[in-house]
């Protein structure tokens, strides 16, 4: 063979292997697109190693000026997680997302949060998990229970986010509420 049959083999290599390739059924545009707010999960465990996939996921969520001020309690205890979310079942776990209390002009606390629980929700349903973000009960844990749940001082609470296994043969995305059409909602100029 000659160096140029043998230098395509190789490029072609590289971009059909590994973290280079793409599959429909790994495509991340796939997975958000077909994505849905789970509502029902089942009693079956969530593993530390998933656990720790997600929070992995949660921590290299872009922020402003890479300012990470992001706390991340994870909550397994399913009676604890009931004062926050009442429809917890026993397997799921909590993850709460906290954020560093600033004066700092133009800081946005609450946006970078959200980009990293938004990060833990599509690692959980790529993980084939299922998902759903609470920012509802945040006022009653930032004051009723933020020592119950260690969250550390000069943080509060943003977001919650519930991960646990969901039954594969529910249809989580028939009933689903549509979407707005892009028409409605995107301008081009």
């Amino acid at each position: 063979m000659n160096k140029k049959i043998i230098a395509s083999f190789i490029v072609l290599l590289i971009f059909t292997s590994g973290s280079f390739a793409q599959s429909s059924k790994t495509s991340v545009i796939d997975l958000i697109l077909t994505s849905f707010s789970a509502k029902i999960f089942t009693t079956k465990q969530v593993t530390d190693s998933e656990i720790n996939q997600i929070i992995k996921c949660g921590i290299k969520a872009p922020s402003a000026k890479n300012g990470q001020p992001w706390k991340f309690t994870v909550v397994k205890d399913t009676n604890l997680s009931k004062k926050a979310i009442p429809d917890i079942v026993a397997g799921n776990v909590l993850i709460i997302i906290s954020g560093q209390e600033t004066k700092q002009q133009g800081a946005n606390i609450d946006f970078d949060c959200a980009l990293a629980t938004e990060n833990m929700y599509v690692a959980a349903m790529g993980l084939g998990l299922g998902a759903h973000i609470y920012t509802g009960p945040v006022n009653n844990v930032n004051e009723n229970l933020k020592k119950s749940f260690d969250i550390p001082g000069g943080y509060r609470v943003i977001a919650l986010l519930k991960v646990g296994n969901i039954d594969k043969t529910v249809d989580g995305t028939a009933s689903a509420t549509p979407r707005k059409d892009a028409k409605d909602i995107v301008n081009y100029k």
